[in-house]
């Protein structure tokens, strides 16, 4: 009998635990902080649960239920991908801006169980419908697309606590695979730069729920490597609550210049700052 692949980055078991713990965040909020602002500028927290709701609402529809109901049109590059997937969400936050946020919490609570049941049936090696552009790949397999959903669910429960001051996620069985997924846009950062054979680069995210990365540059591309015995041409180190932040778009990457420290060769390392784990 084959033996199962193992699953590079497990994310699975996490989805149920992260659904349990927003519910239960957002039938502890008061209308005030319903409506308290987020980090992402256009989104009161209102908003950010209602785009989680849109995110499992829409993939039960096209992943389990083959549902297209909106196809995107003229997508000839990945900034109109981008601009596609920002009108949706628009639109979206628009039009459930009406609901109430029992009606909210209600539904979150309901279509979460029914998304993790519906992600239980996909097989992690087989191609996901939609790829980890992001990560710069044009196919990726289920694990990586159920990764990637984690760390949406993550981010935005995040994004809910830190605009109500609530206990954050940073923690290290939910903090430390959402930075290990967002990291896979590490090579992809570096795609256009130019180093000689053989540079390294390390990013460290800072205390025990970090970790840290390390990339080499081969003949045409940059690709992970195990850098414990190798010493990095420029690394750079950020703390966790910073780094959840600036790789989310949610702080600009001049402003975190202040905030890392970097060794060996600054501009090589400053590149790592300009890592973007969301479609944005």
């Amino acid at each position: 009998m084959k033996a199962a692949a193992i699953v590079p980055i497990e994310t699975l078991h996490l989805f149920p635990i992260l659904d349990t713990l927003l519910i239960d965040l957002l039938k502890s909020l008061t209308e005030e902080e319903w409506h308290a602002q987020t980090v992402a500028k256009k989104w009161l927290v209102k908003d950010v649960a209602s785009h989680l709701l849109d995110g499992n609402l829409r993939a039960l529809s096209m992943s389990r239920d083959r549902y297209f109901g909106e196809k995107p049109e003229n997508i000839n590059s990945y900034s109109d991908l981008v601009d596609y997937l920002n009108q949706l969400n628009m639109t979206w936050t628009n039009a459930t801006k009406r609901l109430s946020p029992n009606v909210i919490t209600h539904l979150l609570e309901s279509s979460g169980k029914e998304y993790y049941a519906h992600l239980q049936t996909l097989e992690p090696f087989e191609n996901a419908l939609f790829s980890v552009a992001w990560a710069g790949e044009e196919t990726s397999f289920n694990w990586f697309h159920i990764a990637r959903e984690y760390t949406e669910k993550f981010l935005h429960q995040q994004q809910i606590r830190d605009a109500v001051g609530k206990e954050a996620l940073l923690t290290k069985e939910f903090f430390y695979p959402f930075m290990h997924i967002f990291m896979q846009a590490l090579p992809n950062a570096y795609k256009n730069t130019k180093a000689e054979k053989g540079t390294v680069v390390t990013l460290i995210v800072d205390t025990e729920i970090g970790g840290q990365w390390s990339i080499i540059k081969e003949d045409e591309n940059w690709k992970f490597i195990n850098a414990a015995d190798l010493k990095s041409n420029a690394v750079l180190k950020i703390q966790p609550h910073d780094a959840w932040l600036l790789f989310s778009k949610g702080m600009k990457p001049q402003d975190a210049k202040e905030k890392v420290e970097i060794t060996g060769d600054t501009q090589l390392a400053e590149i790592a700052l300009n890592i973007v784990a969301v479609m944005a």
